[in-house]
């Protein structure tokens, strides 16, 4: 099976995730009880194994006392220093 595109984009997403839960002192099993969810969910979902979507993800990251604008400008600086990645919709990325 072909791997995604946004593959690494996506792993680059759940490591920021994950990093930002461990610097605020926040275990999987705590950050699962404040969203409803089981620690097992958690860790599937910092493992890549279950997607989060836009919404989920808004969720969790207020959860952890972050804003969401502040958690995407941190992840876009991420992607600013990693490889181009090429966009199905807008084409090759320019810099």
């Amino acid at each position: 099976m072909e791997k995604s595109k946004f593959s690494g984009e996506y792993e680059l997403l759940i490591t920021l995730l994950r990093d930002v839960r461990k610097r605020s002192g926040t275990t999987q099993a705590q950050i699962a009880d404040r969203l409803g969810w089981t620690q097992s969910v958690i860790s599937k979902c910092e493992r890549g194994e279950r997607r989060l979507d836009a919404i989920e993800l808004r969720r969790w990251v207020l959860e952890l006392g972050l804003s969401f604008s502040d958690f995407l400008q941190e992840y876009e600086g991420i992607l600013d220093k990693s490889q181009p990645v090429v966009s199905t919709l807008d084409g090759p990325r320019k810099d």
